[in-house]
């Protein structure tokens, strides 16, 4: 496919997402349509309509309409891309431009790319930084990787996977953390992976399972396992505990066993985990605001009532998983957002509901440190 035929194919995808279609589906969609389309097409379209959704407010202000052809007309010319030599209506090519589509659009600032109603939560819980957080969710995220300590050591991971051609950094002050800096698509077909030397996590839920208390001979939840990303790094960083991982969804946690072998780890699945737990790990369903360079149609489609009930579920789920930490034990409550409801608020909330539990610390990272933004909360049991 040539760039403008990629171009014209986001359009579509766009329009479809536009109207409601989730953004995997559409693209999906659009795959199982375009047989003639190879790998590099796809990802080619993947990464313009992820882009474009990042940036959905500002590119449909340079593009003049919030549609899928405004969305793209709005890219190329923040890319600095020949409109004409693109929108030619040839062959797959975009329909050519209008007279009020070729003109230029008026001068002013650009909308910042967030929610209208969702702003003054942003502002609030990220103050001065509010703005210069939300540049940085348009951007695409970087490709973190947990150097899995229980088989080898940051420099010989980043050797096998430069021996692949896939270069990497470390993170300055937490080098069991690769960043992916050239042909990060085929670290999941690397050895390295599949060997189990590194594993796909973002830094900074690395660096808060860093912060979280091990030691040898301790029983460890992960309450919320999902795909056991948690309990993977947990077990890594201290041989000797025993492990347990549950879901509500057992399903998610269909590739914890392989993974587990992978990573010459022993994880325990249940169903009904019973404590007392040295340690209990809560990474709660949450809004994902952190995350939005990842899943940027999710901030689209999130409004007030969905956030209102991720809020009651994360309480319910604090709740549950309170009388499984034993005394003396601790509680980590992790989520993936930026907001205060989703955080400090939600945790206010808690020790008033649960006086048995002290604070020990809390911390909020944004993607202005390199990773996701993420939130941890870790609770003492008195």
């Amino acid at each position: 496919m040539t760039p403008a035929a990629r171009i014209a194919a986001a359009i579509t995808v766009l329009d479809q997402i536009l109207s409601g279609s989730p953004a995997e589906q559409a693209l999906l969609r659009w795959s199982r349509a375009s047989r003639f389309a190879g790998s590099g097409d796809r990802m080619a379209l993947r990464d313009l309509v992820f882009g474009a959704l990042r940036r959905r407010d500002s590119l449909a202000a340079l593009g003049g309409a919030m549609t899928g052809r405004g969305l793209m007309i709005g890219h190329a010319r923040q890319a600095g891309l020949d409109l004409p030599a693109i929108f030619t209506g040839t062959r797959h090519d975009p329909a050519p431009l209008t007279e009020a589509e070729a003109a230029s659009p008026p001068p002013g600032d650009l909308p910042d790319d967030l929610p209208d109603w969702l702003r003054p939560a942003w502002t609030a819980a990220l103050g001065p930084q509010a703005a210069e957080v939300a540049r940085a969710m348009t951007d695409r995220a970087p490709l973190w990787l947990r150097v899995n300590l229980a088989r080898t050591d940051p420099a010989r991971a980043a050797a096998a996977l430069a021996d692949e051609g896939i270069d990497t950094d470390p993170a300055p002050g937490f080098p069991q953390s690769l960043r992916v800096t050239s042909n990060d698509r085929a670290v999941a077909r690397s050895a390295a992976y599949r060997d189990g030397l590194i594993e796909l996590q973002d830094l900074s839920p690395q660096q808060a399972c860093a912060l979280l208390p091990l030691a040898p001979g301790l029983r460890v939840l992960d309450y919320c396992a999902g795909g056991g990303g948690k309990a993977l790094a947990l077990g890594a960083r201290q041989p000797g505990m025993t492990i347990t991982a549950h879901d509500a969804r057992p399903a998610r946690m269909a590739d914890l066993p392989a993974r587990a072998e992978r990573a010459g780890l022993r994880i325990a699945v249940e169903a009904r985990p019973r404590g007392p737990f040295h340690l209990v790990v809560t990474d709660v369903p949450c809004s994902g605001s952190g995350t939005w360079r990842r899943t940027p149609d999710a901030k689209w489609r999130l409004d007030a009532a969905q956030l209102d009930e991720l809020l009651a579920l994360q309480a319910r789920i604090l709740d549950r998983a309170a009388p499984l930490v034993g005394p003396g034990g601790h509680l980590a409550y992790m989520t993936c957002s930026l907001l205060q409801a989703e955080n400090d608020a939600q945790i206010e909330a808690f020790h008033a509901r649960q006086p048995g539990f002290a604070p020990v610390l809390r911390r909020l990272w944004t993607p202005l440190e390199g990773g996701d933004g993420f939130y941890l909360a870790l609770m003492r049991r008195t």
